[in-house]
């Protein structure tokens, strides 16, 4: 798969993926997968037109959404699916006050669309005035066919980005997973903390996340990490270390289980199986480290329960 930056010298035949495809989720993947039909049915490549940074927060900085996925997770994720190129390109003021007709003629046109696949929501140009029967209009005017996805649902539950987010900040992480098609994460890089965990006899790696990117609820969490090729099991805690201190940062930790190399300064994505319970204030060390031993076993036992190998 190739990842070009700027519009192409010549136009490729091709269908054309449109949308922001944050987490690549189910719904993604199969409006994706239908354009692949599309391709193979016409004999040409999938390709995919993403913006970066995300419009809403070129559009509405004030929202601060919260992403689920980095350029590079998407990308990987395309390319799985067996997209041939995608275009990556700014999203900038001047991109956002195109016009839904000048959007189709200097951006889609040159690509070499031949079909175009976008989902019920999909909206494009000024103000958000394009939407899917526009482009569908469009699309006849200058030759090329427009295939609709409508709402994909799992459950009677609507599949979208917004909709993995409000369960990841609920901490309902199995939701989460059925709506991504695969466990949610967590990426960041390990810093040095107060080391406190140490001294307790529960050593953690402390994560420093973007701030770009989603914390799911506070709260304990049965995790794995894939760390030098072996997957490496944990648990992990998203919380203000209410303990030892009134006011705090929300920090990311995490306790490997029988780990014992060096992360600091590694970049690692820590993914989540199960949240195992709320974060709270405990009277003093020791019950912490009652509370934190039956953390420990009840992590073990969830993992083990997801056909992972007991450490």
């Amino acid at each position: 798969m190739q990842v070009r930056t700027s519009l192409p010298i010549e136009r490729e035949p091709c269908i054309l993926a449109l949308g922001n495809f944050d987490g690549v989720h189910i719904g993604h993947r199969r409006l994706l997968e239908h354009g692949l039909e599309q391709a193979k049915r016409l004999g040409v490549g999938l390709d995919v037109l993403i913006f970066e940074p995300h419009p809403l927060k070129v559009l509405f900085p004030e929202r601060g959404v919260k992403l689920l996925s980095t350029t590079k997770e998407r990308l990987l994720y395309m390319e799985e699916i067996g997209v041939r190129n995608v275009y990556h390109l700014p999203f900038t003021m001047e991109m956002a006050n195109t016009s839904p007709e000048h959007f189709v003629e200097k951006i889609l046109l040159p690509l070499g669309v031949i079909h175009v696949v976008v989902g019920f929501n999909y909206s494009f140009g000024a103000q958000g005035k394009g939407n899917p029967e526009l482009l569908q209009a469009l699309g006849q005017q200058h030759g090329f066919g427009v295939s609709v996805l409508q709402a994909q649902t799992m459950g009677g539950r609507v599949i979208s980005s917004s909709s993995i987010r409000k369960a990841l900040l609920q901490g309902d992480i199995r939701l989460a997973s059925s709506l991504l098609g695969r466990l949610p994460c967590l990426r960041g890089t390990v810093i040095h903390g107060e080391e406190r965990g140490r001294l307790l006899g529960y050593p953690t790696a402390n994560i420093l996340t973007s701030e770009d990117f989603l914390i799911p609820k506070r709260g304990v969490y049965a995790v794995w990490s894939s760390i030098d090729g072996t997957r490496i099991l944990g648990m992990m805690n998203i919380g203000m270390k209410p303990t030892f201190h009134e006011m705090y940062d929300t920090v990311v930790e995490v306790h490997f289980f029988n780990y014992d190399g060096d992360l600091y300064g590694r970049e690692i994505t820590v993914m989540l199986e199960e949240r195992l319970r709320d974060e709270r204030k405990f009277n003093g060390v020791n019950e912490l480290l009652a509370q934190l031993e039956k953390d420990c076993s009840n992590a073990k036992s969830t993992l083990e329960l997801c056909n992972f190998t007991k450490p």
